[in-house]
């Protein structure tokens, strides 16, 4: 076993000092050098910015993917010319975001959206996030009504129910042509221009008709597909019964192919009236012998034009017609009509439906003044009086009151014994 070197004895003096601790290392010319400082300020920098944006980017995420306070789907309406913070403060209000208008802002800026904002009407889905509500926006989702124009209004008529449907915006400036409208469900967002509505029904007119004009039958006794228009025109105004309309075109067409004038109560309502579509009263006894270019009781073939806008039914109707020899139609008091090849067998039918007025004795039409005397003719017509014409669906289903004085026999009428015709 190896002995310990013997411990110097201290002075007492010595023993009381603090003993010296070597300094430290000097650091080295290259610690000091001021790139290295500034680079290690520099990856400090970036380090603390790595973090914030992680947690910014964090924290947006959670902004923008969080389920939003809407309760249940909701349509809002972005103003025209609404700013970012306008469209912020209209979402908020609307229960649709809980967001502050900045966090708003930042969100569309970090989707890059700033400028693809678009006002509309727009329908956000409950709980919507605030991704989804500005997606929504974005592309444009504004919501479409559903605005249905029923077949056999006149342009005038249309352009008044136009006129009163809030949804739109503008006036029209110029009436349209009669029959150059189709009748149809269309589908606009809020704030569509009422010229834009014209337009666009005038565009699916021009379609259907040059589609349905080259699938006519070749033997049709029209010219053009504006004269198409025109036949359809007088089918839709004639029956309501879509079962019916092919077999109340074959009638129109066999007269016009054998010449014979048509008769049709709706086209000396528009001689009168012209766009107005109702005469608000009977016709009057006189007025079916009154000349106009319009009453087919005194012109021969087709009226100059169209009396309504027919829907495509009714055009295809026209263009391809029941394969027929019929020439004669009456109300059957039943809401559809009886037809027939003879004048002897549309007067038996003409005497089943006075029998049935006769079992009426309510709801009397006031009878016709200015009655001209009887007149005898030939059968010619295959007019339908619409006070035994069923109007359409949903309407009358029972058999009209008897008239308190039918008025004489019309010349060539379908009703040998006419009563007074009552505005369809």
């Amino acid at each position: 076993m190896s002995e310990r070197p013997p411990i110097s004895p201290r002075s007492p003096r010595a023993a009381l000092e603090p003993e010296q601790v070597p300094p430290p290392p000097k650091r080295s010319d290259r610690a000091r050098n001021p790139l290295v400082v500034v680079g290690n300020a520099i990856i400090t920098l970036l380090l603390i910015s790595m973090l914030g944006a992680g947690a910014v980017y964090y924290y947006g995420r959670q902004v923008l993917e969080a389920a939003g306070p809407l309760k249940e789907d909701k349509i809002v309406n972005i103003p025209q010319r609404a700013g970012k913070r306008d469209i912020a403060e209209t979402l908020n209000k609307e229960g649709v975001t809980d967001v502050n208008p900045w966090v708003f802002i930042a969100s569309v800026a970090a989707l890059k959206a700033s400028s693809d904002l678009k006002p509309g009407e727009y329908s956000f889905q409950k709980n919507a996030s605030l991704r989804d509500v500005i997606a929504t926006i974005v592309e444009g989702k504004v919501v479409q009504h559903a605005v249905t124009i029923p077949e056999g209004l006149t342009s005038e008529q249309i352009v008044a129910r136009l006129s009163d449907n809030d949804i739109f915006t503008g006036s029209v400036r110029e009436l349209p042509r009669e029959g150059t409208l189709l009748p149809e469900t269309y589908k606009f967002p809020r704030g569509t221009t009422r010229e834009q509505v014209i337009q666009r029904m005038q565009q699916a007119h021009k379609r259907v008709l040059a589609e349905i004009w080259e699938r006519r039958s070749q033997d049709l006794p029209v010219k053009s597909p504006e004269q198409l228009v025109t036949l359809a025109s007088i089918v839709e105004k004639e029956t309501g019964k879509p079962d019916e309309r092919s077999r109340v075109a074959a009638v129109f067409v066999n007269r016009l192919k054998q010449k014979i004038k048509l008769q049709s109560d709706p086209t000396i309502i528009y001689g009168l009236v012209g766009g107005k579509g109702t005469l608000g009263r009977p016709i009057k006894r006189s007025e079916i012998t009154q000349p106009s270019p319009y009453n087919t009781y005194v012109i021969e073939g087709l009226p100059p034009g169209p009396i309504s806008n027919p829907g495509r039914a009714s055009l295809e109707a026209a263009a391809n017609p029941a394969r027929t020899r019929d020439l004669y139609f009456v109300a059957d008091g039943t809401g559809g009509h009886a037809f027939t090849e003879t004048y002897d067998a549309h007067q038996k039918n003409v005497a089943k439906l006075r029998a049935m007025e006769k079992q009426i004795q309510n709801d009397t039409v006031e009878p016709a003044d200015d009655a001209p005397a009887p007149a005898a003719g030939a059968p010619a017509a295959a007019d339908t009086p619409t006070a035994t014409t069923p109007p359409k669906p949903t309407q009358q289903k029972k058999p009209p009151a008897r008239p308190a004085n039918p008025a004489p026999a019309r010349q060539g009428s379908v009703w040998p014994a006419s009563p007074p015709v009552v505005q369809r």
